[in-house]
């Protein structure tokens, strides 16, 4: 097997941050899913708690900085090559954030950042999954009143 590819899943994270009746959504500037519209998140570093690297990765992402929230979602994404080999395996924890600060601006594995309006999300191309994620954080946003 490949040098590259994983040995193990990678626990990872995701920020679904909600603003306004928008969400905070970024283009990805590399693979896996390079082009496509997505939460801000990524790889949890080696000592961090969950709650700092989301925060960490929504900043360097985004620019943003966000209070951190409840668990949204935990689920695992794997991505195969040609061969059926495992090129990528994710482990990741989504949280409902809320801004704070920060300037609105892409960064790091970031092509492009925006505020999407939730009626907007799944006219991007958002996958079918993220959009489900994100409909429960808005739930979660709502409050109790929401169901």
């Amino acid at each position: 097997m490949a040098r590259d590819y994983p040995e193990a899943p990678v626990a990872a994270v995701g920020g679904v941050v909600i603003d306004d009746g928008a969400v905070l959504l970024v283009r990805r500037a590399f693979p896996p899913r390079q082009g496509e519209w997505s939460l801000p998140g990524g790889r949890l570093e080696l000592g961090e708690s969950l709650a700092d690297g989301v925060a960490r990765e929504v900043r360097e992402e985004t620019g943003l900085d966000v209070d951190v929230g409840v668990v949204v979602d935990v689920f695992d994404r794997v991505h195969r090559d040609e061969a059926g080999r495992v090129r990528y395996h994710f482990v990741i924890v989504d949280f409902l954030c809320r801004p704070r600060g920060g300037t609105l601006a892409a960064g790091d594995d970031a092509a492009e950042v925006r505020w999407v309006p939730r009626a907007d999300v799944a006219a991007l191309g958002v996958n079918a999954y993220a959009v489900g994620v994100i409909e429960r954080a808005f739930r979660l946003h709502a409050g109790p009143q929401a169901g």
